[in-house]
């Protein structure tokens, strides 16, 4: 079902009629399609399920793209990224395009479909902001990190399974809560793989976020075991360019007080509620989905 969806999105591109934007949209990574498989998986595979998966993953790469340029981010998923290759100017405007076409076929759709999906894209923008604005300072409020990575990563994914089980008849609100646990445990995973993993297989610099001025949740717990001395270092750290010494310092930190396996099992209870409420409904392919993303080496 996944190459329909894909078909879809190219339907909705060459209807733009215009070579330069078809040109651009294959040159960005296609990523997992993590959401369009929600929602086939919940919906199954009509033409109203097709487009509104086609339609959320434009509406992702169209966050991708401008998450790249507000984090002057080189590569996206081993690849250079459109900022890199052709400027922030042309990243945004290609942003807002995919934004643009995706809500023009929204509106195609079930009104509660789309109400669902463009309170999400709101959300999703306004996690941008605070984003942006958290990474302004050293920042260890949890819960302002928690209520950031809702609205930037999982109000989407949230969106994604409660607006497919509205198309399939099924129970809105369970599905809802298996998206946003999804959403948030997928980014706190990805916040620790900032740390743990290769430049390689990442795709970035390791320990780029916190260079990038973001405090996420690793940092955060990393902080309130520290004595004053070595808090004022890693604050001193903060938004700048490690050391070798300086990276291996964090680490090793990190190693000492058990801070990832401390935030993976945060991760991992949000995932056993979302994989216990699938279990319940009987979606097998959701509950692999859940379990495949914590059953992984940090």
């Amino acid at each position: 079902m996944l190459q329909r969806v894909e078909r879809k999105i190219e339907q909705y591109i060459a209807s733009l009629e215009h070579s330069g934007i078809s040109r651009l949209y294959t040159m960005l990574p296609a990523g997992k399609r993590l959401r369009a498989k929600l929602i086939t998986y919940i919906a199954g595979g009509d033409l109203e399920t097709i487009k509104l998966a086609a339609i959320v993953e434009m509406i992702h790469a169209a966050s991708l793209l401008h998450d790249d340029v507000i984090d002057d981010a080189l590569v996206r998923r081993g690849k250079d990224s459109i900022n890199a290759t052709y400027g922030n100017k042309t990243a945004i405007m290609l942003g807002d395009i995919l934004y643009s076409k995706g809500f023009n076929e929204l509106t195609k759709l079930d009104s509660k479909i789309a109400d669902v999906i463009s309170d999400a894209v709101i959300k999703l923008s306004i996690g941008e902001l605070d984003d942006v604005n958290i990474s302004k300072s050293f920042s260890i409020d949890k819960n302002q990190y928690l209520k950031m990575i809702y609205g930037k990563t999982a109000s989407l994914m949230e969106a994604s399974a409660r607006a497919a089980a509205l198309l399939a008849g099924k129970a809105d609100k369970k599905y809802a809560i298996y998206g946003k646990n999804l959403g948030i445990a997928f980014q706190m995973i990805d916040d620790l793989l900032d740390i743990t993993a290769t430049s390689d297989t990442l795709g970035k610099p390791a320990l780029h976020d916190f260079k990038e001025g973001k405090t996420t949740l690793p940092y955060i717990y990393l902080y309130e075991i520290l004595n004053n001395e070595d808090k004022m270092r890693l604050k001193n750290m903060h938004a700048k360019t490690l050391s070798n010494d300086e990276s291996s310092w964090v680490l090793e930190q990190m190693n000492i007080h058990n801070i990832l396996a401390q935030c993976y099992n945060e991760a991992k209870v949000l995932i056993t509620e979302a994989m216990e409420l699938m279990r319940e409904e009987g979606e097998d392919k959701l509950f692999m989905i859940a379990k495949e993303m914590i059953d992984r080496d940090f």
